[in-house]
């Protein structure tokens, strides 16, 4: 008896692990590939020249096949004139390229702004509650959230809920009359700049005042609330913008309201902070801090060593189950496209591998996976680029092989963390509770190739090993062998090397038979 209470206790803690592994690859918001699509510029409506009394003057109507251009400051409308340029694009045309999403690979379909409002990117919200028209109707969101969820994908909506803008009737009301019920809404008076507290200095952009419990009610504690009505017609997430703006406590009532509206909806946040603390308010954040690390370990600015420490702290403040939600994000709307960042493609790829082997949620900016370029904003806003699909295009092969990595290996998806020990290479481990999971990712930075002998601290990573290249080609030679937890192998430069344990074929004999 006393040897089955000893054997059952030496079992726990595998079968704790085994079930928190299971628990996470359960859950769809761990280690999601995540596909951003600017509705408007991303496949043009069929119906274009029927859409055009949607876009009356000062808005413009661009061709398919004109970039976004910078454009000139508007005094009276307190916006630029590039945010009133249209391509057309609406949920009903997305929807035609719901398979193409599909065959990528993403898990994920996040939109950025859908709401009724004035500009093209939507950020100067009207109504939350209603579509904008040039993107179609609630019933449209509606029939795009179910073929979403009909192809194994789910919809997360960017929620812009720090501020409005400024032509919203509701703020007009309030700005215009202190005895408007709207009044208390926003922060207005003669102390701010244009008489109204806006978002850094935009005046186009009044913030709400969430610090009155009518507003926070409208956006998320009410039961037709916007955040909970959303999530009832289809949506399965949000990503909040600007979400360190809401502060601490404001976050947590909205992710708590989203998830007992929709159990295991997910809430992602803008925040450019140190993503620490805030993690025990949300879900999870769009990780500009790791974004930072990765870059500055490309750029020469940060070295292998630091940047590898810097990880594994911010891993470890953020906590490993926030982090697998988290978006790792390398550009986006706001971000000049990492063909613009990183133009020599060795390198580029290099970034792209680590952005799929950290701990996180990959971030594909529609057109990435073509090699779309774009500089700063608007550049980077540019329509798709639907000519670039071609089957022998070299960035979509790759795109493709990163994404198939992912979903093959489940170390990647919802591994834990653990850095290898390395003097010139940024190196890491990615397990879970099968040793043979296990993978080993070695970054060189430099323009030249690195030979290192790494210690990879993993106990059941069994002596004589074989490491082979998991985004090689099958059956390709071992390019190192454990020996006692150690490691020797050369890394090309510029290149992150994804090794994977290979067990060795000796005759239906396994080192790992007692060992998972």
């Amino acid at each position: 008896m006393k040897h089955a209470y000893l054997t059952l206790l030496l079992a726990l803690p595998a079968a704790c692990s085994a079930a928190s592994f299971e628990q996470r690859e359960a859950d769809w918001r761990n280690g999601a590939i995540v596909y951003q699509v600017l509705v408007d510029r991303y496949v043009p409506a069929a119906n274009l020249e029927a859409k055009r009394a949607l876009y009356p003057a000062p808005k413009r109507l661009r061709d398919w096949s004109e970039p976004a251009r910078p454009g000139v400051y508007l005094a009276d409308a307190k916006l630029n004139s590039q945010e009133l340029d249209f391509w057309g694009g609406d949920l009903q045309s997305l929807s035609t390229k719901l398979d193409y999403i599909q065959q990528l690979g993403a898990d994920v379909l996040y939109l950025n702004p859908i709401h009724l409002a004035y500009t093209n990117h939507k950020y100067d919200a009207f109504d939350f509650k209603a579509i904008s028209p040039e993107y179609g109707s609630q019933r449209e969101f509606k029939q795009l959230a179910v073929q979403v969820h009909q192809r194994g994908m789910k919809l997360v909506l960017d929620g812009v809920f720090n501020h409005m803008g400024r032509n919203a009737p509701k703020f007009q009301e309030a700005f215009a009359s202190p005895k408007s019920r709207w009044r208390d809404w926003f922060a207005i008076g003669p102390q701010y700049e244009g008489g109204a507290r806006v978002w850094t200095g935009f005046q186009n952009l009044p913030e709400l005042n969430l610090e009155n419990p009518a507003v926070r009610h409208y956006l998320y504690g009410a039961p037709d609330s916007v955040v909970r009505s959303y999530l009832r017609d289809g949506a399965d997430g949000w990503r909040l913008d600007t979400a360190f703006e809401l502060g601490h406590r404001y976050l947590r009532e909205l992710t708590d309201a989203a998830h007992q509206q929709k159990p295991g909806s997910l809430v992602v946040g803008e925040i450019v902070n140190y993503p620490g603390e805030w993690l025990k308010s949300i879900d999870a954040v769009m990780n500009f801090g790791l974004r930072q690390i990765v870059l500055g370990l490309a750029g020469g600015e940060l070295s292998a060593p630091k940047a590898a420490h810097m990880t594994e702290r911010l891993v470890r403040d953020a906590g490993i189950e926030p982090m697998l939600k988290s978006w790792m994000v390398i550009d986006n709307h706001d971000i000049p496209r990492i063909a613009n960042q990183f133009p020599d493609a060795t390198q580029r790829r290099m970034v792209q591998a680590l952005q799929f082997t950290l701990p996180g949620a990959p971030n594909i900016y529609y057109g990435a996976e073509l090699g779309m370029t774009g500089g700063p904003d608007p550049e980077n806003r540019s329509p798709m680029r639907w000519e670039l699909l071609r089957a022998d295009n070299p960035e979509l092969l790759w795109m493709k092989q990163l994404v198939a990595l992912r979903k093959q290996q489940r170390a990647l998806r919802v591994g834990d963390f653990r850095l290898v020990e390395a003097e010139q290479l940024f190196a890491f481990e990615r397990y879970t509770d099968r040793a043979l999971d296990t993978m080993v990712v070695l970054a060189n930075p430099r323009a030249e190739p690195v030979t290192e002998r790494v210690m990879i601290a993993n106990a059941h990573l069994m002596d004589d090993t074989p490491m082979v290249d998991a985004l090689g080609q099958p059956g390709a030679a071992a390019l190192g062998t454990v020996s006692a937890g150690f490691l020797t192998v050369t890394v090309p430069a510029r290149t992150t090397l994804v090794l994977r344990p290979m067990e060795r074929e000796l005759g239906g004999y396994s080192r790992y038979k007692r060992v998972r």
